[in-house]
């Protein structure tokens, strides 16, 4: 099996990421149905209600990730994970219900998505989680790739079977196949082995969910490396991510076209977020901050150039570069996020994260409705380049202060790093004076031995540092592996040489040797 495919070869892996593609087709064809029926059936080409809905469904984000966050460190993430699915899968089927009969309008459709949201905001945390329980950790950045080469896999199909059935047969029963595609991750979830799980270790502070939220901000302020890829993503999120709602406002209001053209065009966005998926499948180290940078970069420049596009076949083409830079943003901001945050505080640190990403999507919808609305489907695209761009310039400029040394090693054989302590050291510096001592004339020797009284001072103090030094704690020795082809991981930033931590945790000895980077390093 390729590098890229690698994660496949675990049987709990390969089962979730079979079962989450069908689900996330699913959902798909849910959020193209959910704006199609809103823009076209419910109102009057309204892209303020799209962004309305789009609010309502992320709110909940805010108040509740956090908590979700915090009870995915301290549960069975693959029981929170199921009775969210379930959730979600019911949520379908009413809001389904409502259409079949005839019963929906906008102030129920409004409220379902905001309960939707709810179910959503408690699932992402544990479930994004639950992928580092699936694998090893060395093929975590590989399995973070596949996992969103399946969401985009999913984008990619989704739309355009959307478009398809609201034509054929309405969009009633777009929701009701979204609802039965949830069995599928039910299934799975109960399919697995439990045998074969790589658990985190579980927070040991016995805290409840506000301490935990609490103790997952203050680490987080720790850690500048993560708060600028926090502040890039979110801006970018804000005012770039709302595909949904423009890609609808530019299809019907710009170039007035229909279902299928529009189901098109998520599809052709797809094709380029997929093709970021697979750019981050093929990663084996963990990515950088600036590979984060760089692609909200990209990302500036593809809108810009989406936003002005003269006809529809151009502007659809234009989405294929704005979905790679996207999904290489997401990507690698995830993976870094995860694979540099200790174990035990994973679950919080990415439901903050995702807090921040998902969370400015209500702020960010509302707004890109707005513009849409006020001065034309373009600006609102156009708002986003200009988004992406002040992010990009804000975070060279950030990390250009905080960020004065950066150190970087090329290492192509094994090292071993001793970690000594302040006994064993003492030892060192009494052998090397023994050394010295040894070494010299014997011409400079002669005086020594008349010396009694110095000479015996000077074995005693050796005598005293070897009885030390047998006390002394064992060593800790710290394996690189071999065949590191361009690792950047040596760096070390104020944050981690002030708090003398590394990552996963550092706690443990037996995660030391899979680790090769201190925990405040996000380096590929």
């Amino acid at each position: 099996m390729g590098r890229t495919f690698a994660s496949l070869k675990f049987y709990n892996y390969r089962v979730w990421f079979f079962a989450a593609l069908i689900a996330n087709t699913g959902t798909w064809m849910q959020r193209i149905a959910q704006n199609w029926l809103v823009i076209n059936d419910l109102t009057d080409n309204s892209a303020s209600a799209v962004g309305l809905i789009t609010a309502l469904q992320f709110v909940p984000v805010i108040f509740v990730m956090p908590v979700a966050g915090s009870l995915a460190d301290r549960f069975d993430k693959r029981k929170i994970v199921f009775v969210t699915q379930l959730g979600q899968m019911l949520s379908a089927f009413g809001l389904a219900a409502l259409i079949l009969t005839g019963t929906a309008n906008l102030g129920n459709v409004c409220l379902f998505a905001f309960i939707l949201g709810i179910v959503a905001a408690f699932d992402s945390p544990p479930r994004l989680t639950f992928i580092s329980e699936l694998v090893p950790p060395r093929s975590l950045p590989n399995a973070i790739g596949l996992n969103s080469m399946s969401f985009n896999i999913a984008r990619l199909i989704g739309p355009a079977l959307a478009g398809a059935l609201i034509a054929a047969v309405g969009t009633g029963w777009v929701f009701v196949i979204n609802g039965a595609m949830f069995l599928a991750t039910l299934v799975a979830l109960l399919l697995m082995r439990p045998k074969e799980f790589h658990p985190a270790p579980q927070s040991e502070q016995k805290e409840g969910t506000v301490e935990g939220i609490v103790h997952g901000l203050k680490y987080l302020r720790r850690r500048s490396d993560l708060m600028l890829i926090f502040v890039v993503v979110g801006i970018a999120s804000c005012t770039a991510m709302n595909n949904n709602l423009t890609t609808a406002a530019m299809s019907t209001s710009v170039f007035d076209k229909g279902a299928g053209e529009f189901g098109v065009v998520g599809s052709v966005l797809a094709i380029g977020s997929l093709s970021g998926a697979l750019h981050g499948a093929r990663r084996t180290a963990q990515p950088r901050v600036r590979s984060v940078v760089g692609a909200g970069c990209g990302l500036a420049i593809a809108m810009a150039i989406n936003a002005i596009a003269p006809s529809f076949w151009l502007y659809t083409v234009t989405l294929i570069p704005v979905g790679y830079f996207m999904i290489v943003m997401l990507t690698a901001a995830n993976t870094a996020v995860q694979m540099s945050t200790a174990p035990d505080m994973r679950g919080r640190v990415v439901s903050l994260y995702q807090t921040v990403v998902q969370g400015v999507v209500p702020v960010g919808a509302l707004l890109t409705g707005w513009i849409s609305d006020g001065f034309g489907a373009r600006w609102g695209v156009g708002m986003g380049a200009i988004g992406c761009a002040v992010a990009v310039v804000g975070a060279l400029i950030w990390g250009r202060h905080k960020w004065d040394v950066e150190i970087h090693y090329r290492i192509r054989e094994p090292l071993h790093l001793e970690i000594l302590g302040p006994l064993e050291h003492e030892q060192e510096q009494a052998e090397e004076e023994a050394a010295t001592t040894a070494s010299a004339p014997a011409e400079e020797a002669a005086p020594v031995e008349k010396a009694g009284p110095e000479l015996g001072r000077e074995r005693a103090a050796s005598q005293q540092a070897e009885h030390a030094a047998e006390k002394a704690s064992k060593k800790k020795t710290v394996e690189i592996p071999e065949n590191m082809d361009n690792v950047n991981g040596m760096g070390i930033t104020e944050e981690s040489a002030a708090a003398g931590t590394c990552d996963a945790g550092s706690a443990s000895e037996e995660a030391a040797p899979k680790s090769r980077k201190t925990e405040g390093e996000i380096d590929e």
